[in-house]
């Protein structure tokens, strides 16, 4: 099995779509994809592939913290078929790569408390971060890419408005 990550291509917008539709049962997080990539607010969005098919997707959006720009995580998804296979972890792995690479200083992530850690977030709280959600404290993560850009740097995360349409 021979998983390729790369950037998204706009033949693939149809197969991104009906990937987070099965993934995650339900169409909110395909319906935050298109309007994500609508209005320009995709930081990264990267596919994995396995012989030529679009098997798992993972997108990047700005996000800030005070006045600290970042990105968010999300969403990530893998066909059902193909899950537990190793391939979110390439596209979280890929995806942190680049961030890093491109100067970004933090990722913020809404997500599995038992899956996220793995890579390396942690509460946001312990960094003196909230989200603009009320969720459970160990679901708001933060992966901190450059120490010194966030020395200090605490508050509210802010997402793209689009997120809160579908909340």
């Amino acid at each position: 099995m021979t998983i390729i990550i790369r950037e998204e291509r706009p033949e693939d917008i149809v197969a991104i779509r009906d990937l987070n539709d099965r993934a995650f049962g339900q169409e909110r997080e395909g319906h935050l994809v298109d309007a994500l990539r609508s209005h320009g607010g995709i930081s990264l969005s990267l596919v994995a592939t396995l012989n030529g098919r679009v098997v798992g997707h993972v997108l990047f959006s700005p996000a800030t913290i005070g006045a600290v720009a970042g990105v968010a995580l999300g969403p990530m998804g893998v066909l059902p078929e193909h899950q537990r296979q190793g391939i979110g972890s390439k596209l979280i792995e890929s995806g942190k790569r680049i961030v890093r690479g491109s100067g970004c200083p933090f990722i913020i992530v809404l997500g599995h408390a038992n899956y996220y850690p793995r890579f390396g977030f942690r509460p946001a709280s312990t960094h003196g971060v909230m989200c603009d959600w009320d969720v459970p404290d160990d679901v708001f993560m933060l992966l901190v890419l450059d120490d010194q850009m966030m020395e200090g740097v605490s508050g509210l995360a802010k997402y793209r408005d689009e997120f809160w349409s579908v909340v």
